[in-house]
């Protein structure tokens, strides 16, 4: 049984439409103590070369609701970019000229409990997203 009055969140992206890990993308982390209490930014990061949060802030205690914001569209704009910097000028176009992500950000919300961790992985693509209760 966990003695600690505080639960714990780490968070990673992996870009499907890849295969690879989603470096750079910054990521907010909000609290608030009760479905009727207001949210409470407590910081960011961003993710590293392995698409890995290790540094988001700690949770205060009576923590019952976290949420996760994620900014991907600098992400995939950026991927976008370097992708066509890399073809070949006379290269046919692959798509339409809509934007390079249809969802620019990600928000998730989840409920905690004191004394447990959470490990919630983004599966990112640029029309859609799936997260989960990792480990």
């Amino acid at each position: 049984m966990s003695t600690s009055t505080t639960a714990s969140v780490s968070t990673h992206i992996l870009d499907t439409s890849i295969g690879r890990p989603a470096a750079g993308v910054a990521v907010h982390l909000s609290a608030r103590s009760g479905r009727a209490a207001d949210w409470r930014a407590l910081g960011g990061s961003a993710t590293d070369a392995d698409g890995r949060c290790k540094d988001l802030p700690d949770l205060p205690a009576g923590t019952t609701h976290v949420r996760l914001d994620f900014a991907v569209e600098p992400y995939f704009e950026e991927r976008t970019a370097n992708q066509q910097a890399d073809a070949q000028q006379d290269a046919p176009a692959t798509r339409d000229s809509g934007p390079a992500v249809f969802f620019p950000e990600v928000a998730i919300t989840f409920a905690v409990v004191p004394g447990e961790h959470y490990h919630v992985p983004l599966l990112l693509n640029p029309f859609g997203y799936s997260v989960y209760r990792g480990s």
